[in-house]
C-alpha cells in the first residue's frame, strides 16, 4: 500500500506544520484510490461470510451464510455442506451486483401445500363454477410428494415426476394438462399478486415433458345417422330433438344451449347472445341462427317453458341421460353430444365460410383449437378439386 509521507517533500515543502497533517491525509486518500484499495475494501464489504453451525455438543450440523450489502436486506441461510453454501453465496452476490436480485425469503418459507390452500381460498372462487373443479385438482396436488416442497425449491424435474405419477394413475393427457394449469397459474399469481417476484415457473420449465394432446375426435354423423338420431330423440322427448337440431345448426356447447334465455334471442337479427359468464372461455359472443335453428326454438316456444325465462326445461344430467337413451335406441355407437359441435363446425367449413368467421361463431379461442374440431368430409374434399 506504501507509506504516508511524513517528511517535507518537493510537493509539501514550505507548508507550515499545521498544514501538513491535512496534506498527509489528502495524500493518503489519493494513494488509496490510485492503488485500488477503495475498490478492494468495497468488495470485501460485499463478500459473504460462511461459518460453521454447531449443535449443543459442539458437533457441526451445517454451514451458515451471511450476506450484507448496502441497499439490500441482510441475508442468512444455512446449508448442509460448505459447497452448497459457497454456491448460493456466489449466485446471490452476482445477482446483487447485476441488480437482478429478488427477495426469495417468502417463497422459500412457503410450501406448495400452503400456497395451494391460499389459492383455493383467494383465486379459485373467481372461476365461473366458483372453483369447484379447480379445488378438486388442488385436493389431489396436496396429496403428492411435490406439495411438501417450498415454492422456491420446486424444480422442473419435480413437475416431470408428478406428470409421470399421473400417467401411471391412468390420467389422460388432457386431464394432466388441466392439473398442470393450476400449478402454473398459482406460480403466476404468486409472482404478480403475492409479492414473490423472483419465482420461476417450474411448469413452464418442464414444457418439453408435458403430455401431448391426442388428435381431436373425428366422429361425425355418417349415412342416415342424423335421421335415425332425430327420430329416436323425438320418441324420447320432442324437446330433446330440437336441442340436437340446435346443436347441429349452431355448434353451441351443451352448457350454452341449456343456459339460453328468451330475452337474449333476437328474432329480427336472427341471433342469440351468449354472455361471458355462461361461456366456457368466458368470452361473450353472438351466435347466428339458421332457419332450422329458429324453427326448433319456435316449436319450444309453443310448448311453453318455465317462468324463469329459460328456453329449455332440461337439466345437464337430465339431458345427458335422455341423449344416451336416444343414441342407444337409434343403434348409433360412439357419438357423444359434444360430437355434434364437431359436426356443426365441420359443416360451416364445408359451406365455404371463412375460418375467422367460423371461429367467431363457435367461440374457439385459437385457430389451432378450431382445427381440432374441424373434420372435412372426403366427399367435400373431392368436390373441391374436381368441381
Amino acid at each position: 500500500m506504501g507509506s504516508i509521507p511524513s517528511q517535507p517533500t518537493k510537493e509539501n515543502k514550505g507548508l507550515d506544520v499545521k498544514s501538513r497533517p491535512f496534506f498527509c491525509l489528502f495524500d493518503f486518500t489519493l494513494h488509496w484510490r490510485d492503488t485500488g484499495l477503495e475498490k478492494a475494501l468495497s468488495q470485501r464489504w460485499l463478500m459473504a461470510t460462511i461459518s460453521e453451525r454447531l449443535d449443543d455438543r459442539g458437533l457441526r450440523i451445517g454451514w451458515q451464510v451471511r450476506i450484507r450489502k448496502r441497499g439490500f436486506p441482510a441475508l442468512t441461510k444455512t446449508f448442509r455442506n460448505k459447497a452448497e453454501a459457497q454456491a448460493w453465496a456466489k449466485v446471490t452476490e452476482a445477482e446483487m451486483e447485476r441488480g437482478q436480485w429478488r427477495d426469495r425469503t417468502e417463497s422459500e418459507a412457503t410450501t406448495l401445500v400452503a400456497a395451494l390452500d391460499r389459492y383455493a381460498e383467494e383465486i379459485a372462487p373467481r372461476s365461473k363454477d366458483g372453483g369447484f373443479r379447480v379445488k378438486g385438482y388442488i385436493r389431489q396436488w396436496k396429496q403428492r410428494k411435490i406439495a411438501r416442497l417450498s415454492l422456491a425449491r420446486v424444480r422442473s424435474k419435480d413437475v416431470a415426476d408428478a406428470i409421470a405419477e399421473m400417467e401411471t394413475e391412468g390420467k389422460s393427457a388432457n386431464t394432466i394438462r388441466l392439473h398442470l394449469a393450476v400449478i402454473s397459474h398459482l406460480y403466476s399469481v404468486a409472482a404478480t399478486e403475492w409479492g414473490m417476484e423472483a419465482l420461476a415457473n417450474p411448469v413452464q420449465a418442464a414444457k418439453a415433458r408435458k403430455p401431448k394432446l391426442p388428435q381431436g375426435r373425428d366422429r361425425r354423423l355418417v349415412g342416415d345417422e342424423k335421421r335415425r338420431l332425430l327420430e329416436a330423440c323425438t320418441h324420447v322427448n320432442p324437446e330433446l330433438a330440437d336441442i340436437v337440431i340446435l346443436a347441429i345448426e349452431t355448434a353451441m356447447r351443451q352448457g350454452e344451449i341449456l343456459s339460453m334465455e328468451w330475452i337474449r334471442i333476437n328474432w329480427i337479427d336472427h341471433t342469440c347472445y351468449l354472455p361471458g359468464e355462461l361461456v366456457k372461455n368466458e368470452t361473450a359472443r353472438i351466435v347466428p341462427l339458421s332457419e332450422r335453428a329458429e324453427e326448433a326454438l319456435q316449436r319450444q316456444q309453443r310448448r311453453g317453458t318455465s317462468k324463469d325465462g329459460q328456453v329449455w326445461k332440461y337439466t345437464s344430467d337430465g339431458l345427458r341421460a335422455s341423449y344416451n337413451k336416444a343414441v342407444k335406441r337409434a343403434g348409433i355407437e360412439g357419438l357423444t353430444f359434444h360430437d355434434l359441435r364437431h359436426e356443426a363446425t365441420s359443416r360451416f367449413c364445408e359451406k365455404g365460410i371463412p375460418m375467422m368467421t367460423v371461429q367467431a361463431i363457435t367461440g374457439h379461442k385459437t385457430t389451432q383449437m378450431l382445427k381440432r374440431y374441424t373434420h372435412i368430409s372426403g366427399k367435400t374434399l373431392v368436390d373441391a378439386v374436381r368441381g
